[in-house]
């Protein structure tokens, strides 16, 4: 049996276990027993399906801890970051429990004395469900437990990256005892993800990147089946002059370099007024310079390391092509000299050029472009320069400049000043490259259905 062998990325690529890779043979049968069920898991209705998946929440509140540690050895995050997020998928978790009946609801459109209509929510049958490492149990619980509320049979295939958490998420779901077909899991890379989606399944649900985003949706196409897909991101956050740079410099480093700066949402080209340039890039280097980077398992460290070995290598083949470009490193640009295994510097660029891969590619990894820019119709052109659309951000202390923008802006999401779109109610996903369709919110809910409409008299 072919084995999935995962290992530590901030332990110099120590070996944490394996799983065993799914076989053609096996995708076949859990995809036939996920088609077999999907009838019984629809007609149970809402309200019974949310009370069979309440176990789940449960197991996974009483072993956030062991996710943790686990998720923190096999893609570096420091583990109190790991516990912080696992907190924060504890509130979706409960909302999709919470408000899947309410969401899912019949709803009526009209009636009279003749006649009397009415909308129905229906599963779309059996889901594909791929996810990526970043954030594996959030990833997991956003694909799996509104597709089940939804009434849709789901076979999972986790990354390659994390395959014992991802296992682990499994035995987490047995907890609840589901009907059999109705949840199931296949190991391995994205050969594995091709062949589960080739076979007979009735929606494609992925998040991940751009181009196999795409290659999935051309797979969707050919089956003429629905894809639901939240791909990757550039996301510029646009500083006016009359912004508070003291104010947001903290909420900036933030929003960059959280998660080792893996986060398809996070800000990745940092547009500055030129009045305010010099001291943005200032004060951000000073943010970088005093960050521990180190051992995820030590509570002091503060950023930990990439997941692979070939996320490091991209990430400095893109610095590398910037710098013979022009770029100039304000600071990072290395890997620190004390650790093995797969650290990078916070690294902060400046004097990019639009022919440098760090401004037309997505960076995945601790590294911040910073940008002047001199008016706001710049600004605009700037921030729309890009074939992602995930989110932006705009700080500025005028309101009807801040709404003016944001209607300019080409993206799914927008942050104005203070604002977070990251509730459990805000429906999320983006334009252009960056993905087609929304979860979470009642239009989350409603993307993993067909929309049927009864008429009776």
């Amino acid at each position: 049996m072919k084995k999935l062998v995962s290992t530590n990325p901030a332990k110099n690529y120590e070996v944490v276990g394996s799983v065993n890779v799914s076989t053609l043979q096996k995708i076949k049968k859990k995809v036939k027993e996920a088609n077999d069920a999907k009838l019984a898991w629809k007609e149970l209705g809402v309200k019974k399906r949310i009370q069979m998946l309440q176990p789940i929440y449960q197991e996974f509140n009483n072993r956030k801890k062991e996710i943790a540690e686990l998720t923190s050895k096999e893609i570096g995050t420091p583990v109190h970051n790991v516990l912080e997020d696992l907190n924060w998928d504890e509130e979706y978790f409960r909302w999709f429990l919470e408000n899947g009946e309410k969401y899912l609801a019949d709803e009526t459109t009209y009636k009279d004395s003749k006649q009397f209509h009415k909308v129905v929510c229906e599963p779309l049958g059996v889901a594909a469900v791929i996810v990526p490492w970043n954030f594996p149990w959030g990833n997991f619980m956003w694909g799996i437990i509104p597709n089940l509320i939804a009434g849709n049979t789901v076979i999972l295939k986790h990354s390659e990256e994390c395959p014992l958490t991802g296992k682990l998420c499994e035995k987490i779901v047995r907890k609840a005892k589901l009907p059999k077909g109705v949840f199931s899991e296949v190991y391995g890379d994205g050969k594995i993800g091709e062949q589960l989606v080739d076979q007979n399944v009735d929606l494609i649900w992925f998040t991940g990147s751009s181009k196999v985003g795409k290659f999935l949706y051309k797979k969707a196409g050919e089956k003429y089946i629905k894809a639901i897909l939240e791909m990757g991101g550039s996301n510029p956050a646009v500083v006016f002059e009359d912004a508070n740079i003291n104010e947001i410099i903290d909420r900036l480093y933030a929003k960059r370099f959280g998660n080792c700066g893996q986060t398809c949402d996070a800000l990745k080209r940092l547009l500055v007024h030129k009045s305010l340039f010099d001291k943005t890039v200032n004060k951000l280097k000073e943010l970088a310079e005093t960050r521990i980077v180190g051992d995820p398992e030590n509570e002091k460290t503060q950023k930990g390391s990439l997941v692979a070995k070939r996320q490091l290598e991209l990430l400095e083949s893109q610095v590398e092509d910037a710098i013979k470009k022009g770029a100039k490193i304000v600071t990072g640009g290395k890997r620190p000299k004390n650790l093995k295994g797969a650290y990078y510097l916070p690294t902060i660029l400046t004097n990019i050029k639009k022919n440098m891969r760090v401004w037309n590619e997505e960076v995945f990894g601790p590294m911040l472009i910073i940008v002047p820019f001199e008016s706001e119709e710049e600004a605009v052109n700037l921030a729309n320069d890009t074939n992602y659309g995930l989110g932006t951000q705009i700080y500025t202390s005028n309101k009807k400049r801040a709404s003016r923008v944001a209607s300019r802006i080409e993206a799914g999401t927008i942050d104005i000043n203070s604002g977070n779109h990251w509730l459990t109610c805000t429906p999320f996903g983006g334009y252009k490259d960056s993905g087609m369709g929304r979860e979470h919110g009642a239009i989350g809910f409603r993307e993993l259905c067909q929309i049927k409409v009864i008429a009776s008299d």
